[in-house]
């Protein structure tokens, strides 16, 4: 009996297309959906037995990969004391210390449930912090699915923004602005022209969510002069990049500090969760210190603060080093063999943060990522990997990650795999 058939139609009666998130339907690439039992290291296991290396990785969470010892204890310990008080505890005052120690541009912080709650609760207190209304992101960059971020970009330059999603009434877009990303004139004029209305400027700097792109350093000090110059809040979203790449997340790698910053995925060690922080004078005007509220049943439960802390003293710089050095090397190796086998692709990424273009020339922007994107060949290649036994995400734009569990040989078969693939 194939028991994932079984289930998908099960589920399908109960949830809404058979899942909980879009993207899990395999919609963009056809099929089935896989129903998944468990996980180990670099391997997940569906409901049949069968065995895939995971490229996912619950979209970026699971850089120690699946049921790493050290968490699954921490855990197995802090649920035998209770599983949720309302209360503060010890775990969250110790998590919320490594993040200060370590990020650079937090002081302060405060935990939510998910990246999109992180999102929206920065820009409610950026609002309140400035007395503005009007906000600045970027084509292609996802925030959550909270109202204000589900815009896409008007037809002309620093036009107002339509919305991406039914539901949405107009008045929650009417004063968000979508800018190209890396455009770095198109962001000068926009500011300039809206600097007095401009509460905050959203970005992810390097974004994930149409596939990676490396920024145009340039681009990031472009907006910290500005978004200085006029006193508008800078929030970097990195729900994605935070902790998977440095301790000090992507803004220590580059050298510029924003505001505040959004964090998720990884500090939850697998567990949901999110959270914001930023400059002291920003975080005071939150409740119950300032007049901007905001507030969660569960936020800092005690379980996931404690498996989030347990994931975050296991990173070190010898561990993002070796992680950093076989992607970056996978990368290159990948590439060459597109080279030489005349393949119009190439493999982008940011350290352990990867995507498959099917173009040769870069890609700066979302415009670039949807020419650079085909949903026929990626779904031939993401079914041709699953039958070798390997998961990637299914769908063309997403990023895929890999974890200090996966090793030089998981990443010569997958460089093996797609060249196999994309020849056929």
């Amino acid at each position: 009996m194939d028991l994932m058939k079984v289930n998908n139609r099960l589920a399908q009666k109960v949830m809404v297309g058979g899942v909980n998130s879009p993207v899990r339907a395999f919609k963009a690439v056809g099929g089935d959906p896989l129903l998944i039992k468990r996980g180990q290291g670099s391997k997940i296991f569906d409901l049949n037995g069968r065995s895939y290396t995971d490229y996912c990785l619950s979209w970026g969470a699971l850089i120690l990969g699946h049921a790493p010892s050290q968490v699954i204890k921490t855990v197995q310990s802090s649920v035998k004391n209770g599983i949720s008080f309302g209360t503060t505890t010890k775990p969250e005052i110790e998590i919320a210390q490594f993040i200060a120690k370590h990020v650079p541009s937090v002081d302060m912080v405060r935990f939510v449930n998910s990246g999109t709650e992180a999102t929206m609760s920065a820009i409610r207190l950026a609002r309140g912090f400035t007395k503005r209304s009007k906000i600045i992101k970027f084509d292609g960059c996802y925030h959550g699915h909270c109202d204000d971020l589900l815009a896409m970009a008007g037809s002309g330059v620093s036009f107002l923004a339509a919305s991406s999603s039914q539901g949405i009434p107009k008045e929650h877009v009417q004063d968000t602005i979508s800018l190209p990303f890396n455009d770095t004139q198109t962001l000068i004029h926009t500011i300039d022209r809206h600097h007095e209305s401009l509460a905050c400027v959203i970005l992810e700097p390097v974004p994930g969510n149409m596939g990676v792109i490396n920024p145009n350093k340039e681009f990031l000090k472009t907006i910290r002069t500005l978004t200085k110059k006029y006193n508008i809040v800078l929030i970097f979203d990195e729900v994605m990049s935070g902790f998977r790449t440095a301790l000090g997340c992507v803004q220590s790698d580059l050298g510029i500090i924003p505001d505040m910053t959004c964090l998720g995925k990884i500090i939850g060690g697998g567990f949901p969760v999110g959270a914001y922080g930023g400059r002291s004078d920003i975080m005071k005007h939150l409740s119950p210190l300032g007049g901007v509220y905001q507030a969660g049943t569960f936020s800092g439960n005690p379980v996931v603060m404690r498996a989030g802390l347990a994931t975050l003293k296991s990173l070190s710089p010898k561990l993002y080093q070796n992680l950093n050095k076989i992607c970056d090397s996978f990368v290159a190796r990948t590439n060459e063999l597109f080279q030489k086998a005349d393949i119009p692709a190439h493999l982008a990424n940011y350290k352990s943060m990867i995507s498959l273009r099917f173009r040769r020339d870069p890609v700066y922007n979302y415009s670039d990522a949807r020419t650079a994107s085909s949903n026929d060949i990626y779904a031939k290649l993401f079914h041709d990997l699953l039958r070798q036994g390997i998961y990637l995400p299914p769908a063309d734009l997403e990023s895929f990650f890999v974890s200090a569990k996966h090793t030089s040989k998981d990443l010569n078969h997958l460089s093996e795999q797609i060249l196999a693939s994309l020849r056929a």
